[in-house]
């Protein structure tokens, strides 16, 4: 699981007249590096889990565990994360755009593995459910008149509780926790689904474009939502996908 902090998002934002039309473009913009970020990890799975050479380098095919190379794999996604989480005032936007794709080829290794776990036709399965859940609540959160500040506040808090708690299971290797935390996770992306969809359309209503800061900003909410994605994707699947 990855950090999401998100209140750097609300900086370097300027009102521009006609807020809707500001957002969709801006939304526009952020889906399609979410789909690219997307069509990047799934690449790099599908090219790790059929090559048996790179799938060895991060799997130890003698003892089964993972070798050095595969825990930087598995953690390299929190440092990328905290990178671009912290980094945006700092980064330029070429830099930025790097870790990103960086960050998306890491997801992809981390995605590779789970071929090894769950069968082919699970994963398919879990990963359009997951899409249709986070499409609807990404257009309930666009459409809202709610504020869901408040709750987006709540649950990220929960997020961070449960993500510590993943994270010290995940040497404990606790199988009862791991499947609460999933429950979790899942019930908390849902919700923040819906929170960064109302988030990025009020950033977007207020951009001024063709600035750096700008394409820094469609790039921080692509990492966003594709984050998010990624969490419930792997939260589902650990809950409902076939082992092998």
């Amino acid at each position: 699981m990855e950090n999401q902090n998100t209140d750097y998002t609300y900086q370097n934002v300027v009102q521009i007249e006609d807020g809707e039309a500001a957002s969709r473009k801006y939304l526009a913009n952020v889906f399609i590096w979410m789909f690219v970020a997307l069509g990047i990890s799934a690449l790099t799975a599908f090219e790790f889990y059929s090559s048996g050479n790179l799938m060895s380098l991060i799997i130890d095919p003698v003892a089964g565990g993972f070798t050095g190379l595969g825990y930087v794999a598995i953690f390299a996604p929190l440092a990328f994360s905290f990178v671009i989480s912290f980094g945006f005032n700092r980064l330029s936007y070429i830099a930025l755009l790097i870790i990103y794709l960086a960050y998306s080829v890491a997801i992809g290794i981390t995605f590779s593995i789970f071929g090894l776990i769950y069968t082919s036709s699970s994963i398919f399965g879990v990963f359009l459910s997951s899409a249709l859940i986070f499409g609807i609540m990404a257009i309930a959160g666009y459409k809202t008149k709610m504020d869901l500040t408040k709750m987006g506040s709540i649950l990220y808090m929960i997020f961070i509780g449960a993500f510590v708690v993943g994270l010290v299971n995940f040497f404990m290797r606790s199988d009862q926790l791991s499947y609460i935390i999933s429950f979790v996770f899942v019930a908390v992306m849902i919700g923040l689904t819906a929170y960064y969809m109302q988030m990025l359309k009020r950033i977007g209503a207020g951009i001024e474009y063709g600035t750096e800061s700008s394409k820094k900003l469609v790039l921080i909410g692509a990492f966003v939502l594709y984050t998010t994605f990624i969490n419930l994707v792997m939260s589902m699947l650990r809950i409902f996908g076939r082992r092998r």
